[in-house]
């Protein structure tokens, strides 16, 4: 199964989440599931998939191969091996990698804990790798803990996007009709030597924008950007609990849902016991506004900053902090506060290496309302900013709104 033509570089749109299926497609997929679970009689179809990844990248025009290339700082294949894991009734992935790479194959698999994942050495040629992830799937293959599988998935290393749905679909169809593929446009050449060699007519089944592949340099950008937008669709915005709906912090986050309509914003308290904050860091929210009021100390985004890091959240994508100040200036001047705000590039170093990226924002109150609301404004704005760009360049800096 080998997802697009050549060359099909470059998205059309946004792509989906990387955490789920689209909820229009729930029905169909959920009847897809159960036929690629289960055949007539009750037994469980077995799938696996091999992924390609012993290429050298010569069109990417960077000297470490594009399936390594790092995106958000992690590497490309990481990505793609996310998307396969998520689907669980796919039992083995098996990746064929260079004897060179093998140890940084291994390296990534521990450090973003990936399951299920074996590794054969790769061909000279991406056929050569394909029969090579095959061979180890294949029952007697000494010391093997892979099964046989009845359906194989072949899929590039450097496609991160593809959908549960559309694996379904290809897994349904190969088990009826031999053999499969998805494509934009046109068959690709996994469907003609399967007519060469296996005399085997292959259905082609359509796939979807999202199945692009990362070729050149300018698809890393095209690719972080869409990881961007994703992580980015929700914020938390997290402060004491003993305050009413009239804290500054509701406020905060009232005008954080006007301006970026397109975003979930939710508010909880941060407290020891504080099992709905857990929750939702357990439900992926990649996005953390953590408001003090009327202190220049760092405790409470402390306290955040330490369920993050026991939560190990930030493995796969960085975690943004923004530790927002509402300060009287009038009362104390900057000067005198700034020995405390100043411990924020301390803390941003430390926590960066648990890829947490910290901001700070300073906004003056109390102020009149028309004066405070145009300042909560100011700060959503960078706020959306900070979310959306993701700029370690910028961490431990204070900003001002």
């Amino acid at each position: 199964m080998e997802p697009g033509p050549p060359g099909s570089s470059g998205p059309a749109e946004p792509g989906p989440c990387l955490n789920g299926q689209r909820g229009a497609d729930h029905a169909a997929s959920a009847s897809l599931q159960s036929a690629a679970r289960t055949e007539p009689g009750g037994h469980s179809l077995a799938v696996a998939a091999v992924l390609p990844a012993g290429g050298c990248g010569e069109r990417m025009g960077v000297p470490t191969p594009k399936q390594f290339c790092p995106i958000l700082e992690r590497p490309l294949i990481s990505y793609t091996l996310q998307a396969l894991e998520r689907v669980y009734w796919i039992k083995d992935i098996v990746v064929a990698v260079t004897g060179e790479n093998m140890e940084v194959m291994k390296s990534i698999i521990q450090k973003y804990q990936h399951k299920r994942i074996s590794l054969v050495e790769a061909g000279v040629t991406r056929h050569r790798s394909i029969f090579s992830g095959l061979k180890a799937l294949a029952e007697d293959q000494l010391n093997s803990k892979l099964s046989k599988p009845e359906v194989v998935i072949i899929h590039d290393a450097v496609r991160p996007f593809v959908e549960e749905d559309v694996l379904l679909k290809v897994v349904t169809a190969a088990k009826e009709h031999g053999c499969t593929d998805y494509d934009l446009e046109f068959g690709t050449e996994c469907l003609q030597l399967a007519l060469k060699y296996c005399r085997t007519k292959a259905k082609l089944v359509e796939g979807s924008p999202d199945l692009w592949k990362v070729t050149y340099k300018r698809d890393l950008y095209a690719a972080e950007s869409i990881i961007k937008e994703i992580i980015s669709q929700e914020i938390c915005v997290v402060m004491d609990s003993k305050e009413d709906n009239k804290h500054v912090g509701h406020l905060l986050e009232e005008v954080l849902k006007s301006e970026l309509n397109h975003v979930k914003v939710t508010s909880e308290a941060l407290c020891l016991a504080g099992r709905h904050l857990q929750q939702i860091i357990l439900d992926q929210c990649y996005n953390f506004v953590c408001v003090n009021v009327m202190t220049s100390d760092f405790q409470e985004t402390q306290k955040l900053l330490s369920m993050l890091e026991e939560s190990n959240l930030s493995i796969l994508y960085p975690v943004v902090v923004v530790s927002v100040h509402f300060l009287d200036f009038k009362l104390v001047p900057p000067s005198q506060k700034m020995e405390n705000l100043m411990q924020i590039k301390d803390f941003s170093k430390k926590v960066k290496e648990r890829n947490i990226l910290l901001y700070g924002l300073l906004i003056s109150y109390p102020q009149d309302e028309q004066k405070l609301q145009e300042s909560l404004r100011q700060g959503a704005i960078i706020i959306a900013s900070l979310v959306k760009e993701r700029n370690s360049g910028l961490i431990g800096q204070l900003l001002i709104a």
